[in-house]
């Protein structure tokens, strides 16, 4: 969240016009029932919501979710790992661009050191989460030497880093596409230090290339949403704080289901029809047709509203 749009003073939404925990799980419930098995908390930064080990337990007790994970910039995370693996999550990715405090600070925004992330990963590997994935954009002239780094951290404490191309989420990040770092110039830098071989996808989908290292000390992934876009085998939708649903990172709108779960006449097969009826007849295919253009319009959601 930009330090000029949300200085001290800005005001933040009333409580009552978040989702309560309990709506949350009503919509997770019902999207349990047409098929969806992962749910990930994110943000924005979901540690900061208040109580959310309750959120976790509520959701990890769902018939059908079986993968309950949360991404995080960990700057919380130290505290509270043990009590988010005993509610129930699942599994943990940490947002971190860089080793170097500096670069750290310039690529985050942050006052804080990256030691408070790094002490947040190790608290969470002691609280059983493994493996965790890390996840660190790359930008041009800010960040592409600290891709080595962040790979060499990863071999050595069994993490899975993942390099994502930048972005144009939004419209706040001063996006250029001549800031973007190629996910093939990125496997190219790792496999010169640490040859690489490809790995096949976990699963159909999967939004991450995974490569793995030939001497066997684990794997790196990369995210090329921006060279090699994966719009059509998309199958995330998102639902924002104040109950929007998102079919497209890089949507304007959303459409409003908080006034369905507000609504004593939708009950939850209606929410279902309603629910399914938003995800069939999406048509989103923002970065197939990304061009200059398209990537400075006006409009687009932040991800620090709805997350990756």
């Amino acid at each position: 969240m930009p330090r000029e749009l949300f200085g001290p003073d800005h005001q933040f939404l009333p409580r009552a016009e978040l989702l309560t925990f309990e709506e949350v799980a009503r919509v997770v419930r019902v999207l349990a029932g047409l098929g969806v098995r992962k749910i990930r908390l994110t943000g924005g930064e979901p540690l900061v919501r208040r109580d959310v080990p309750d959120l976790i337990g509520m959701l990890a007790a769902v018939d059908g979710i079986d993968d309950l994970a949360m991404t995080t910039n960990a700057s919380l995370l130290a505290p509270v790992a043990g009590d988010l693996r005993a509610a129930g999550l699942s599994r943990l990715t940490v947002s971190l661009d860089a080793l170097d405090d500096d670069v750290f600070r310039t690529m985050s925004d942050t006052k804080l050191s990256v030691r408070h992330v790094l002490d947040g990963i190790a608290a969470a590997q002691d609280a059983g989460f493994r493996p965790i994935k890390v996840n660190a954009v790359v930008r041009r002239g800010v960040n592409e030497d600290q891709i080595v780094p962040l790979a060499r951290y990863g071999r050595a404490h069994g993490l899975i880093v993942r390099f994502i191309e930048f972005m144009d989420v939004g419209t706040t990040n001063g996006w250029r596409m001549d800031e973007v770092v190629a996910s093939a110039d990125v496997i190219a830098r790792i496999d010169a230090a640490h040859p690489v071989e490809p790995l096949d996808p976990n699963y159909t989908g999967e939004v991450a290339e995974r490569w793995r290292y030939r001497d066997g000390t684990g794997e790196v992934g990369v995210i090329s949403s921006v060279s090699q876009p994966f719009c059509s085998t998309c199958t995330r939708a998102r639902l924002s704080a104040i109950g929007e649903l998102y079919t497209c990172l890089f949507a304007g709108a959303g459409t409003d289901v908080r006034a369905w779960l507000r609504d004593p006449a939708v009950d939850d097969d209606a929410l279902r029809e309603r629910l399914a009826e938003v995800w069939m007849r999406r048509t989103d295919r923002y970065s197939e047709l990304r061009t200059a253009e398209t990537a400075a319009r006006a409009g687009k959601v932040e991800m620090s509203y709805i997350g990756g």
